[in-house]
């Protein structure tokens, strides 16, 4: 196995001082650091060729493997492996050929801040990110730490609140932490007003207000919360739907006719960055489901243009497959060959003929077919009468 060449170290606030004697030495001793502007101002006493991070980012693993042999440190603020430049280093360095050196991480400093515990609060980071993927962790007496992208992310999370009914949410930006300029900030998310400096993270307590939009992680979301044109995997069924496609941390979806994308949204809430490609023909439901995962919290969703068979080449193999729309034999033995050992495939039909297909699929692979059927109360007249949906037959498998 290769000796360790590479070093990751976190720093803080209080540069080389803070470190431990041994991560200290061997920052000092480093021919290389690599580092952004501020990493360097910070361990500036050093003397080492100094190289900074490089545009576009991705070309930071060619710097470094071109590096390979020389004691290179690359200087990382608080633990690199905390959503940090570590982790992207080691997927693709092998890890005996890496050292990493964690310093404190700005969660730990943040939660001492604030007399949080840690295992009761949400760490999530927006840095370099779209903003809007911590709606989804908007719920009542929720406790948030942000890594945030710069000065002006606190206000956009603070308008995301008021709009949801948490406008209450009290926020607290803190900066500098650990350092001789460390500042606070304090105030609530519908009179938000603080000028902030762009490196800071961000504390929330989230306060609903009685008529706030609940939008829980487990899936069933109110079919209004959708922009949609009347086509969609309903409320009911879409919640039994997700049961079977059992969404986990990291797994991806792809979802054949998405439509307004209820089913891949409502799966990239339901697991921490559980990934989805929606597969859509029509422009307009694209944008609709785009739209409904910017809204949601799941601005990744990947949405393309196509039909099924032919959409799935070239896409990377799917843990789960949900068959919405336009099913029939061919599309299932595409899918079925795509999907990964032990991935989930769930099929809707509400047509006859769709119906028929799925009882043919059933025979000769097996699995669960069910019928679902939904009701809900209504007016008829001053009473109240039950008006059904049309009723969803449903085949899901497992692929051992």
């Amino acid at each position: 196995m290769t000796a360790p060449w590479l070093h990751i170290v976190g720093i803080g606030e209080d540069g080389m001082a803070g470190l431990l004697p041994a991560t200290r030495a061997v920052v000092e001793a480093a021919e290389v650091i690599v580092g952004g502007e501020r990493h360097h101002q910070l361990s500036a006493s050093v003397t080492a060729e100094r190289i900074a991070w490089p545009h576009p980012f991705d070309a930071l693993i060619d710097t470094l493997t071109g590096l390979a042999g020389r004691r290179v440190v690359v200087l990382a603020t608080g633990d690199p492996l905390w959503f940090s430049v570590g982790a992207r280093i080691g997927r693709a360095i092998p890890p005996g050929e890496i050292t990493y050196h964690p310093q404190l991480s700005a969660f730990q400093l943040a939660a001492a801040r604030m007399g949080w515990s840690l295992a009761d609060v949400e760490t999530l980071t927006v840095h370099g990110r779209p903003v809007e993927q911590m709606i989804a962790f908007i719920q009542p007496d929720q406790r948030l730490l942000i890594l945030t992208t710069g000065a002006e992310t606190p206000a956009q999370i603070a308008q995301f609140l008021t709009e949801r009914g948490f406008g209450q949410s009290r926020m607290t930006v803190l900066a500098a932490m650990g350092g001789g300029d460390e500042a606070r900030f304090d105030g609530v998310a519908e009179t938000w007003d603080h000028v902030v400096p762009p490196f800071n993270t961000l504390a929330v307590e989230c306060i609903a207000a009685p008529d706030c939009a609940l939008l829980p992680r487990v899936p069933g979301l109110a079919d209004d919360l959708f922009t949609h044109d009347g086509t969609m995997t309903k409320r009911e069924v879409r919640a039994v739907t997700l049961a079977k496609l059992m969404p986990m941390r990291g797994a991806l979806l792809w979802d054949v006719g998405t439509g307004c994308g209820s089913v891949a949204v409502e799966w990239m809430r339901g697991a921490r960055y559980a990934r989805a490609i929606g597969i859509e023909p029509r422009a307009d439901r694209r944008a609709m489901a785009a739209a409904n995962a910017l809204a949601l919290g799941v601005p990744k969703l990947q949405v393309i243009e196509g039909t099924a068979p032919g959409a799935f080449a070239g896409l990377e193999a799917p843990d789960a497959i949900f068959l919405g729309g336009g099913l029939s034999a061919e599309v299932f033995d595409a899918a079925w060959a795509a999907l990964r050992p032990l991935g989930r495939l769930v099929a809707n039909a509400v047509t006859i003929e769709s119906e028929q297909v799925l009882v043919a699929l059933h025979k000769t692979h097996g699995g669960e077919l069910s019928k679902l059927s939904v009701q809900r109360a209504d007016a008829v007249g001053p009473r109240l009468g039950w008006r059904p949906f049309m009723p969803v037959t449903q085949w899901s498998l497992i692929k051992r």
